[in-house]
């Protein structure tokens, strides 16, 4: 065989060229990867956020739901307590009595009234009766309009 190098030469230091477009495909490389994990980042907090909300919508629903049943029980409670047998008893435990037919019409009122209490003075007498006077009068005018 031939030898066509010599053995003892020795080859020229090679020095090895700087590859620029290297070094931007790396920093392209990275940038794209921060990205990527930015990207799940932001994912996972929207997830973890969604999560949050939806627990708090099942407390505000569990909340809401409390509260139209103490609603419904307090409507009923109310009607409870303003049912007229109830009120009736309130009202005989308080000292009222039954609605009286002197009470339904005022001009017997003032009847019952005038003859309860005597007027000392002739002049107060004779208010009463005046007064007594124009309001029977305009009860029989008001009567005389509705007829």
């Amino acid at each position: 065989m031939i030898r066509r190098v010599p053995s003892r030469q020795r080859n020229a230091i090679i020095k090895p060229e700087k590859d620029k477009s290297a070094v931007a495909r790396l920093g392209l490389l990275l940038l794209g990867g921060l990205v990527l994990a930015g990207g799940f980042v932001y994912a996972g907090g929207k997830h973890f956020a969604a999560l949050r909300l939806g627990y708090q919508t099942e407390k505000l629903r569990v909340a809401l739901e409390n509260a139209r049943e103490e609603q419904r029980r307090l409507l009923l409670e109310r009607e409870a307590a303003a049912s007229p047998a109830r009120l009736e008893l309130a009202a005989r435990k308080l000292g009222m009595q039954p609605l009286q037919p002197a009470q339904i019409d005022p001009l017997k009122q003032i009847e019952v009234k005038a003859a309860q209490a005597p007027a000392t003075d002739k002049t107060e007498k004779s208010d009463q009766m005046k007064t007594l006077k124009v309001e029977t009068k305009s009860k029989t005018n008001s009567q005389a309009r509705i007829k």
